[in-house]
């Protein structure tokens, strides 16, 4: 298989099943919290069918395979407010909970990169080389695919979580913002809602999203590179 292939293929599992915990993350808290309406359509679920988006999650990664660059999203999860015990808190829970799984699996493989990169010199080796952006070479044979499924884990996580929590709709970041506001201001961020799209839009462009998740990642990759 040639190695832009593989590149995809790995990249393209570790983010269908990362949107996976994302979903099911909204679904088990809005469950937890009263609402059960998620768990009665199968969506506390780590099954990727369950959450795939046609668009989201086949296309558009398809399209950034080609691109260089493959991100996607899930179908949302529903949620109705009036089940919620508190429905401002609970909601603002619930939207935090996606970009929080997030953030907790980029943790647990920064760990086990750690782990490996003190258990030998090889796994030292592979994890530097995944972290100065190379394929890993030599070491044990499941060693070097696991330290570059990993790193992808970590790099592919940490931009769900931060981009996630940009506080513009439809993304978490609006519902953990306006419950954290005064309700005044809540209400005019809810009035930016049918705007929400296009703000994301002009940020994209402006690379706005890049410029908030980079020194995460930089953060993470200067770890690994000692």
């Amino acid at each position: 298989m040639p190695i832009e292939v593989y590149f995809g293929v790995v990249q393209f599992v570790v983010l269908l099943l990362s949107l996976s915990v994302h979903e099911s993350a909204h679904a088990f808290s809005a469950d937890l919290l009263g609402d059960p309406t998620a768990r009665y359509l199968g969506r506390v679920s780590l099954n990727p069918i369950v959450h795939a988006d046609l668009f989201g999650t086949i296309i558009f990664p398809i399209i950034g395979f080609f691109s260089g660059f493959m991100i996607g999203w899930a179908k949302p999860v529903p949620v109705n407010l009036n089940r919620l015990r508190n429905p401002v808190r609970d909601h603002m829970l619930v939207a935090a909970a996606g970009p929080a799984s997030n953030l907790l699996i980029a943790l647990g493989l920064f760990g086990l990169l750690m782990i490996i990169k003190v258990i030998s010199p090889d796994g030292a080796r592979l994890v530097r080389d995944v972290a100065y952006w190379q394929y890993p070479q030599g070491g044990p044979a499941i060693l070097a695919p696991l330290t570059f499924i990993a790193f992808q884990g970590i790099i592919l996580n940490i931009i769900l979580a931060v981009f996630n929590l940009i506080p513009v709709a439809p993304l978490d970041g609006a519902a953990v913002l306006s419950g954290l506001l005064p309700r005044s201001l809540s209400s005019a961020l809810d009035q930016l809602q049918p705007y929400g799209f296009m703000i994301l839009i002009a940020l994209l462009y402006l690379g706005i999203p890049s410029k908030l998740y980079s020194p995460v990642l930089g953060f993470f990759v200067a770890f690994l590179r000692v």
